[in-house]
Formats: C-alpha cells, structure tokens, sequence
C-alpha cells in the first residue's frame, strides 16, 4: 500500500524531477534557517539542511515519508549561493568563468511513523567555461536564473555556459537525486514497480 509521499521543498525544478517517478505527493513548503554553520562543510551542511525540512514537515504530516532535499555549491570550499538578483547573478558568473563547482545535492526520506531517517549527499561536478562580459550579459537577460544557485540553468540555456557536467545522476544537479531516491522508497517498503 502507498503511503503519503511528501515533498518539503518549495522548488518548482523540484516538483518536476520528481513528478517523472508517477509517484503522487503533495508539496509543503518548509519555512528554514539556511545558514551554515561555523566550520561545518559543505556535504554536512546539505545533509543538515535537508533534514530538518523533513523534521519540519513532519509534525504536520506524522504518518507521512517525507523528502527533504538541499543543495549546497562550492568551490574551493567556499559556498555559492542563489543571486537573487541580476547584478549579484554577473558578479557570481565573472567569479565562476573557467571554474569547476562542487553541487552537493542532499536526500532525505523521514519516515515520520516509525522516525526512520534515510539520507546521503550526492556530488556533482560542472566547470564554466571562460565566460566574457557580453555572455554573461546576454545569457541572464535571457534565462534570468536568479533563483539558481551559481547562476545557471543547466537544464535551460546555461548549459551553453558549460564545459562539462559529471556524476553519477543528472538530477542532482537539479537538486533532488532521484536515483538515490528510488532506493531509499524500496527501502521503505514502497518500490516503484510491483515485482510481478
């Protein structure tokens, strides 16, 4: 029997990665601290995160499993966040040219019922290529990716900004790995496909 699947995300590229599995869910949206702690490294910060945004969801939903998701982009160990506006989108894109970034995307499934947590960060790689001032310009008038940690859509026309893009699921890089997922649902008792 299906249990209530959960997104505790408010991520519409989210929404989406999911919807591919044809597993329904409802969305909440879990109101967060995102600050990072003192020391605390990036992969550590996106477990952290994506935790307790499924903690959070899950006093309202205790019957429920739970997905909380967060990622965290570094490079050099120094976190990049989403610009939130057109000028702090070309100051990040000049700082990323030429640069490889570090997306970790953590996964959680928070079996509410039984307060069974199932979690792991996975990596995945994207260099920039040398990118000059018009691209930069013309790229963000046309994506306006201000909602997009280290400005580019990859899934849109920032892959044209891109060198390379390297890990083991593509869909981490959107922030929700799915094949991780997958196993942490069978985990649960809730596989995709019946074995008959």
């Amino acid at each position: 029997m299906q249990r209530p699947l959960v997104l505790a995300s408010s991520s519409p590229y989210r929404r989406a990665v999911l919807e591919k599995l044809h597993y329904p869910f409802t969305v909440q949206s879990p109101e967060i601290d995102e600050t990072p702690l003192a020391n605390e490294s990036p992969q550590a910060t996106s477990l952290r995160l994506a935790q307790a945004k499924a903690k959070k969801i899950a006093l309202h939903t205790p019957d429920a499993l739970i997905i909380g998701c967060d990622q965290v982009a570094t490079v050099d160990d120094m976190h990049i966040g989403k610009p939130g506006t057109h000028e702090k989108a070309v100051a990040q894109l000049h700082f990323l040219s030429g640069k490889e970034v570090v997306f970790y995307s953590a996964i959680c499934l928070y079996d509410a019922q039984h307060q069974y947590m199932q979690a792991t960060s996975v990596p995945y790689y994207v260099k920039f290529k040398a990118l000059t001032a018009n691209v930069i310009e013309q790229y963000l008038q046309l994506e306006q990716p201000y909602d997009c940690a280290g400005s580019a859509k990859s899934e849109g026309l920032g892959i044209a900004l891109l060198e390379y893009m390297r890990g083991d699921d593509p869909n981490a890089l959107i922030g929700l790995p799915l094949i991780a997922l997958i196993d942490m649902l069978a985990n649960a008792g809730q596989p995709l496909f019946n074995a008959n």
